[in-house]
């Protein structure tokens, strides 16, 4: 549940607001209401995906997510596109991004970003970025005990500063007057085009309700608590995200979350949680949540530290070109696949080029879970005796409403943002190539093997 808690709770929602707010002013601005809309459907679009893929997980409890369920259901090419996405920039991506903005709000609010000399360096936030990264994979490469104690340590502090932000603002704040009542302006908001390009940032806030799935074989009793772990972790979540920006909004004006650049342009704020802290608690107060929301940050790097790499594990156990990424240290840790996301993770954040990374992987990645969802609809019909220890709850209209959400959003994309969309079709091209290439091998016997292999859900030994 920390994994998923940690990996869902990022940047997205320290910065969305502003964007939002930014994007009605040619408009004017709705109330409350469709501010709060965003995250609950967000919120309805990622618990339908938890429940489903819950299932998936349940009855085929090994790591690797969607390369594993894809393999399955489908065929062995499409599981490596999905794990060739996720091996290259699904995880190492966020990671530098989140290891970025710690680097630029702890260099901000201790007041070090303008420092000279040799402190100018210790504390750039590039520097701080690779150290942060370089230190959280040491620590997940030394066993696995330690990286679940320093996950759940750092999950905890999140969520407890998340909700002590919550509670200050709602007991010490001023009320901004915000009226949270819908009202015919909403309406027509939420038809709109900033609606949309808004919830687009929204969905990328709620992207890793999916987490666990990556290293069910590393969870106990999968079956039982793989679904948990997704349903009770993104319901969490959800219910911190609405809080959250319902303070946000009732605490803060909304001219406080936009800004005029140094070209005249106006523009969202991207640092909402230090701009609301400081309204709450002045300046010194402010600069106090800045530090704690950048230590915060640690936790959603340490959870995809923790889970990129069971994903190239298992593509190296599933085709021999790519055997080394399965390799394990003496604690059972795959230490390649690891050093390997380390190299990746630290070139975008020295690059500083992994915004644009990002808002290409997003077509794919809602691509990615989009087939995995439909999976439960052809698993049923192609496999209707596979022993499925948690069915999807609210089937078979729980999938249906994560699919409808998905095929809008992959149009939308598409339409709108065509560029980035085609981006990450060439990435899928790119990956499909590389399987051609390297598919002649004889299988290991993994996910992608011909032959049935055999898997243990709970008591049950099942052939996949």
């Amino acid at each position: 549940m920390a994994i998923v808690v940690a990996n869902m709770i990022g940047t997205g929602v320290f910065t969305s607001l502003g964007f939002q707010v930014d994007g009605f002013e040619d408009i004017g601005l709705p109330s409350g209401f469709t501010f709060l809309m965003f995250w609950i459907l967000g919120g309805i679009f990622a618990l339908c995906g938890a429940l489903s893929y819950a299932e998936l997980g349940a009855s085929m409890p090994r790591s690797g997510g969607e390369f594993h369920y894809l393999s399955q259901i489908y065929h062995p090419a499409v599981g490596f596109l999905s794990g060739w996405i996720s091996a290259t920039v699904g995880f190492a991506a966020p990671i530098a991004l989140a290891a970025m903005a710690l680097g630029k709000y702890l260099s901000s609010v201790t007041g070090a970003e303008t420092a000279e000399g040799f402190a100018g360096i210790i504390f750039n936030p590039t520097v701080i970025a690779v150290a942060v990264i370089v230190l959280v994979t040491i620590v997940h490469l030394r066993n696995l005990k330690l990286g679940s104690v320093f996950q759940n340590v750092f999950t905890a502090i999140k969520v407890l500063l998340i909700m002590t932000l919550i509670l200050a603002g709602f007991l010490f704040s001023e009320p901004s007057g915000i009226s949270f009542s819908p009202g015919p302006v909403d309406m027509d908001a939420m038809m709109s085009a900033p609606f949309a390009i808004g919830l687009v940032f929204v969905m990328y806030s709620y992207s890793g309700w999916n987490a666990s799935t990556y290293i069910a074989s590393e969870v106990r009793n999968p079956a039982k608590n793989l679904p948990r772990s997704l349903f009770i972790g993104t319901a969490l979540v959800m219910a911190l995200y609405i809080l959250i920006n319902a303070m946000f909004l009732m605490t803060t004006p909304a001219e406080k979350f936009v800004v005029t650049n140094e070209n005249g342009e106006q523009q969202g704020v991207l640092e909402i949680g230090y701009v609301v802290a400081g309204h709450i608690f002045g300046a010194e107060g402010g600069k106090i949540f800045g530090l704690l929301i950048s230590l915060a940050l640690i936790s959603s790097i340490s959870s995809m530290v923790w889970a990129g790499p069971r994903v190239t594990q298992v593509i190296g156990e599933d085709i021999p070109f790519f055997a080394a990424l399965a390799r394990k240290n003496k604690d059972g840790i795959p230490q390649i696949a690891m050093l390997l996301q380390l190299a990746i993770a630290l070139g975008l954040a020295i690059s500083s080029t992994f915004e644009t990374v990002i808002s290409y992987t997003i077509f794919t990645l809602i691509l990615s879970s989009f087939a995995t969802v439909t999976g439960v609809y052809v698993l049923r019909i192609r496999r209707p005796d596979l022993p499925r220890p948690y069915k999807t709850w609210g089937y078979p209209l729980t999938p249906a409403i994560f699919i409808a959400i998905s095929l809008w959003m992959l149009i939308y994309l598409g339409v709108f943002k065509w560029q980035e969309s085609l981006g990450g079709l060439v990435t899928i091209l790119a990956g499909l190539l590389i399987y051609l290439l390297t598919s002649g091998m004889k299988p290991n016997g993994g996910s992608g093997s011909v032959t049935p292999e055999k898997e243990t859900v709970g008591s049950n030994s099942i052939e996949t």
